[in-house]
């Protein structure tokens, strides 16, 4: 077996062959990768990996795809051709890990089933994320991360009392499938292989809510949006305005931080009072005291004169000042890969991650010739492939 890019994370000697796209398998792969794994990425021969296209871009990769497919490397290949499916049978027994995200049966189809990739590889990990599983009356569904997140119930949560769902600004399902998905094969790896996980991204979202349906099946009434506690109904948890147009959060949930926000702030007894699940209309008056507090100075001035207070408050960052804030630089948050290609790309690490990459994202079909060579095949044999569309 190929000895794998990582050297210091404990999937040093672990292989994963990604056939995945956009968020959520790639997501996972670089999650995989970043604890050392080495992932090659399996695309086809004609536009690749869909992100690669989206703007904005840099010498022909979008700052999207290269964030979560740095490190990886790109075999460009056509499976629905009898030679490609061959050589993917090939590369199996040198891998571990196969990650892929087409609906149900398509790789039934292309001969590449898990009792025949089995078959090729008996301790094979295959991991199949999809929208709502191999199973179900949705199985073959198409969809996108508003879709998952709306039957998982977690689109609901969000918004006005009364109002309409509002949309998270992160792809909640998306990420979660590809954490969901990084879990189990981290669990596979441990038993015996030869196994198949089924992650849906609907099921990841939905494990999001376990706590608020925990407490309805002990009596409670559903959480109503906008009502409950930590999506606006409590005052003293939410976001407020500050005198320059940014905003503040603010999380004094507990006793004594809404005591110290309220002294910080010069709150009314009443106002400082109020807990959590007090009735709407005692929310009312807290909401309105911290509102026209919190207007009267900017967001910086009111987070230095509340940092000593520890009351559970912090800016709301905008993406231009994440880097800079003291607490992700002192943690090494953010790093430099230095790309020949594109010049210094910042980067954000993965949490936990022990073997950050330090290679670009793979140039789509870069590493075609590469891997083909590490299975024996002539200079000669691989033009010949590429001639016939097989490769690219």
């Amino acid at each position: 077996m190929v000895a794998s890019k990582g050297t210091r994370g404990p999937l040093r000697s672990v292989r994963v062959l990604d056939l995945s796209r956009l968020l959520p398998g790639p997501f996972c792969s670089l999650i995989l990768g970043e604890l050392g794994a080495e992932v090659l990425k399996v695309e086809d021969c004609g536009t690749g990996d869909y992100l690669r296209l989206f703007p904005p871009q840099r010498a022909g990769v979008g700052g999207a795809f290269y964030a979560v497919n740095r490190g990886k490397r790109s075999l460009a290949l056509d499976l629905k051709r009898p030679e490609g499916r061959d050589i993917l049978l090939r590369l199996l027994p040198g891998y571990h890990v196969v990650l892929e995200s087409f609906r149900p049966g398509v790789l039934d189809r292309l001969g590449l089933s898990f009792d025949e990739l089995r078959a090729v590889n008996p301790d094979v990990i295959l991991c199949s994320i999809t929208g709502y599983g191999q199973d179900g009356p949705l199985a073959q569904r198409a969809g996108h991360d508003i879709d998952y997140i709306a039957l998982a119930g977690a689109l609901s949560m969000g918004g006005e009392a009364g109002g309409a769902p509002a949309l998270p600004g992160v792809q909640i399902a998306d990420f979660s499938g590809g954490l969901w998905a990084a879990v189990q094969i981290l669990a596979a790896l441990h038993g015996s292989g030869g196994v198949h996980l089924d992650v849906s991204m609907t099921e990841g979202a939905l494990a999001f809510l376990l706590p608020y349906l925990g407490e309805v099946a002990f009596g409670a009434e559903p959480p109503r949006r906008g009502e409950h506690a930590l999506g606006g109904g409590a005052a003293c948890y939410g976001t407020y305005a500050t005198a320059d147009g940014r905003h503040l959060a603010v999380g004094a949930l507990e006793p004594k931080f809404l005591t110290a926000l309220a002294a910080a702030l010069d709150l009314s007894k009443e106002a400082a009072s109020t807990p959590p699940h007090a009735p709407a209309e005692e929310q009312a008056v807290l909401r309105d005291e911290i509102r026209n507090t919190l207007a009267g100075a900017t967001r910086d001035e009111w987070a230095a004169r509340l940092a000593p207070a520890d009351a559970c408050v912090e800016p709301v960052l905008e993406m231009d000042e994440l880097s800079d804030h003291p607490q992700h630089r002192h943690r090494g948050v953010f790093y430099t890969l230095d790309d020949p290609e594109r010049g210094p790309v910042e980067q954000l690490r993965v949490p936990g991650g022990t073997d950050p990459a330090t290679t670009p994202a793979p140039r789509h079909g870069e590493h075609t010739d590469e891997v083909l060579g590490e299975l024996g095949l002539r200079p000669d044999e691989i033009a010949a492939l590429r001639q016939a569309g097989v490769v690219r």
